[in-house]
């Protein structure tokens, strides 16, 4: 059994999404969630999911051994970025080495970096008059939007679309790609 940490940082549609995929299995547990946002609703989807859930503040991960300590307690051995902002410290990378993976709302190596996260990124695709969009799951390094991609999945951006309608079909290749992807990276360790 593969334990799994999901961090988040806002509302967790995406981490409740990948816990409803793993609800059943027997390879693949989530459990735990991290965020660094005292009033984000993924804490709530967590309670009503029976997920732990933990309050980790960006202050909070500077501490290597109190974050680590909170891996260890829980078993963690995989580590899925869901809508999380922060840049992830080199000793958690080290630490779980092609073992953390992001997604991105965009297709790596386009509006991407620091900065370029959730409603930022199509508005910068619309505003660049991109003709397609998507996501990108990559593994994590210690630079944002930086490590080996994993997948990528595209969705076309039509005349008259706007950052909303770029987001909406953004969120369903998320919402149907994301989880399958996680299980057979970690099919693969």
């Amino acid at each position: 059994m593969k334990n799994i940490a999901i961090f988040a940082s806002g509302s967790g549609s995406n981490a409740e999404n990948i816990a409803n995929y793993f609800n059943e299995s027997q390879d693949v547990r989530i459990s735990l969630i991290v965020c660094n946002k005292a009033d984000a609703y993924v804490f709530e989807r967590a309670k009503k999911l029976g997920i732990p859930s933990k309050l980790v503040t960006k202050a909070d991960m500077a501490d290597e051994k109190a974050v680590m300590a909170l891996l260890d307690e829980y078993k963690i051995d995989f580590i899925v970025l869901a809508g999380y902002l922060l840049l992830v410290p080199k000793y958690l990378v080290e630490a779980y080495p092609r073992a953390i993976v992001n997604i991105h709302p965009a297709l790596i190596p386009l509006h991407c970096g620091k900065g370029m996260y959730g409603d930022r990124v199509h508005e910068d695709v619309i505003r660049c008059g991109d003709k397609e969009s998507g996501i990108t799951i990559h593994y994590v390094n210690e630079f944002f939007d930086n490590g080996d991609i994993i997948f990528q999945a595209k969705c076309p951006v039509c005349p008259g679309d706007d950052a909303h309608a770029v987001a909406t079909k953004v969120h369903a290749l998320e919402y149907a790609h994301f989880p399958h992807v996680i299980a057979e990276t970690i099919a693969k360790m």
